[in-house]
């Protein structure tokens, strides 16, 4: 199922924030990306539609396996593309915001190609 690239910049952010914290609230996400409460609860629902989250008994949100998959995926794209266009001397603010659009339309196969074009050049 396809999600939209909102959709999936809320799954990249709850991942990036679970990945610092067991405990991730919708307020935490509201603060991270700066969004209203509505804007986020409304997300929220539509991730849980799709089985993307879950809540536990607390209201902290838990990504599903295929929700880790995926916010996996597309935090992936973000680092690697963000790290490239680094490295071919675009700065890091214009760099890290090109790569948050571009990361929701490369296909798996252009992507997978510039993985492998650019391995052993620098960390990824």
């Amino acid at each position: 199922m396809a999600i939209q690239e909102s959709g999936e910049m809320y799954l990249e952010t709850i991942y990036i924030l679970s990945q610092k914290s067991d405990s991730v609230r919708a307020i935490d996400v509201c603060e991270y990306m700066g969004y209203s409460k509505p804007s986020v609860s409304r997300a929220v629902s539509l991730l849980k539609k799709y089985d993307l989250i879950t809540s536990d008994k607390n209201g902290y949100l838990v990504l599903t396996d295929e929700g880790r998959k995926r916010a996996s995926k597309i935090y992936e794209r973000h680092t690697i593309l963000t790290k490239l266009l680094v490295n071919i001397g675009v700065d890091e603010e214009t760099a890290t915001a090109d790569a948050c659009r571009i990361e929701h339309y490369i296909s798996d196969k252009s992507f997978e190609a510039i993985k492998k074009s650019i391995k052993g050049h620098f960390n990824e």
